[in-house]
């Protein structure tokens, strides 16, 4: 017994894939995504207007192995998910948001690396010439 083609599902091709231009324009379609799950909507992969190359739980899962590597701690997280749900980066104009958006900065740079890497945002990775190196936090002798 067959199944119908009608009732075969069509998956787009990552072919026509479009990656995101940026880290920051990846994670705020992943919160629009996470938003709309929480709020009842079926996410389902190739429905959308433009076929991206990953799914939202993709670039959480890059977030998550940033925090375990301890590349980025819950204030990151924090500032990530608050701004995420209002769709819009702190403002460099507000005095009151300075913190937010050195943290919100922080964050985007670090998340950049890996989503280049899997195709998620597009553009060539950096080198580890231009690499940002970070001092070691552990103990002074």
């Amino acid at each position: 017994m067959s199944i119908a083609p009608r009732h075969t599902p069509i998956l787009a091709s990552l072919d026509r894939a479009q990656p995101f231009a940026s880290a920051e324009d990846a994670w705020f379609w992943t919160m629009a995504a996470l938003t709309a799950r929480r709020d009842g909507a079926r996410i389902g992969a190739g429905r959308g207007l433009v076929v991206r190359p990953c799914e939202p739980d993709d670039v959480v899962k890059c977030l998550d192995r940033l925090y375990r590597q301890r590349r980025i701690d819950l204030a990151h997280a924090r500032i990530l998910r608050i701004w995420g749900e209002r769709h819009e980066a702190p403002s460099p104009r507000i005095p009151q948001e300075a913190g937010e958006l050195r943290l919100w900065r922080e964050a985007m740079a670090r998340l950049d690396f890996p989503l280049r890497a899997k195709g998620i945002v597009a553009g060539p990775t950096r080198g580890m010439a231009e690499a940002e190196v970070i001092a070691f936090p552990g103990r002074r002798s």
